[in-house]
């Protein structure tokens, strides 16, 4: 049984250099489990006060997640395992993923690109956003992971989605979107308080080719969204080389502008403008950064663009 995360060498030398007397907190943070948390769909539940009143007649121990008043933390209960979660009534959600598709805050009529949707926990969440209007268009190169996420489509009754299947690095779309989100495959430094293993892989190197991959998706998202349209970009990692670096390149060779990420509840912490001798625009400043011990979450990176 792992009783604590696998931390590379390199990974721990890394952020006690970028962290300096804060990496500590870091670290320790690292070690706790993720406790559960729950989105209530509103596409299948009209009174969100009234459901929460009905889990905790039922046992359930909630605690609303600041930035998201449909949203809480769960103990007392798995629900995973819950009927209530197999009727769709709530989508099982760790809180800073909720973060992406509130930055986006799709419009009821927009047409919206979702460039990697799977397993579509930001998809059925932007779906409950626009009340099952406008289209989504929900695309993942994996087959399989398309099933799963054909599965929570279904399951929460989100009816405005289309499922695509390709290489989101291949897609060409010109100018067709309002907005477009990019939650972009990363290295996952965040998510070791939910899988210890996590990083059982994790090399500089791995690093280096995820920012080059993700920064062909923030190029190909730019073509697809229309003059003046939304895209939204982030990770589950920590590493500048996958951030601010992907925005530094969206502000220098794509012209694109950053706007804020700020939402009420929301504690975020200072992105980094400098890294492996790599000086970044001051715009990523605009981003939000979260480590695991800002708001007891996964450590995330959000980043609010506009096409000029």
């Amino acid at each position: 049984m792992v009783t604590e995360p696998i931390l590379p060498a390199p990974f721990k030398a890394k952020y006690a250099q970028i962290l300096g007397d804060k990496n500590g907190e870091f670290l320790k943070y690292c070690s706790i489990l993720l406790k559960k948390a729950i989105r209530i769909n509103t596409l299948k539940v009209d009174n969100v006060p009234q459901y929460v009143d009905y889990l905790k007649q039922k046992g359930w121990v909630l605690e609303k997640i600041p930035w998201c008043d449909y949203a809480y933390t769960v103990t007392g209960v798995e629900p995973g395992k819950s009927y209530e979660y197999f009727l769709g009534k709530i989508y099982v959600q760790e809180p800073a993923s909720l973060i992406p598709s509130l930055a986006l805050n799709p419009a009821e009529n927009d047409f919206v690109l979702d460039m990697c949707a799977a397993p579509g926990s930001k998809t059925t969440h932007m779906a409950q956003i626009m009340n099952n209007k406008g289209c989504i268009v929900a695309n993942d190169v994996s087959y399989k992971r398309l099933k799963a996420l054909g599965f929570n489509v279904e399951l929460t009754g989100a009816l405005n989605i289309v499922l695509t299947e390709m290489d989101a690095t291949r897609v060409k779309f010109d100018e067709r979107f309002d907005k477009v989100l990019i939650d972009a495959p990363c290295t996952c430094e965040g998510t070791v308080r939910k899988d210890w293993k996590a990083l059982s892989k994790w090399s500089p190197k791995v690093c280096r080719f995820m920012a080059q991959r993700q920064k062909q998706l923030l190029r190909l998202g730019t073509k697809a969204v229309k003059k003046d349209g939304i895209i939204v970009y982030s990770t589950c990692t920590l590493s500048p080389e996958e951030n601010e670096s992907v925005v530094d390149f969206g502000v220098r060779e794509l012209g694109l502008e950053v706007e804020p990420v700020k939402l009420k509840g929301l504690k975020t912490s200072p992105c980094i403008t400098e890294w492996d001798s790599h000086q970044y625009d001051e715009k990523v400043k605009n981003c939000a950064r979260l480590w695991p011990q800002d708001n007891d979450t996964e450590g995330f990176f959000v980043a609010r663009f506009r096409k000029l």
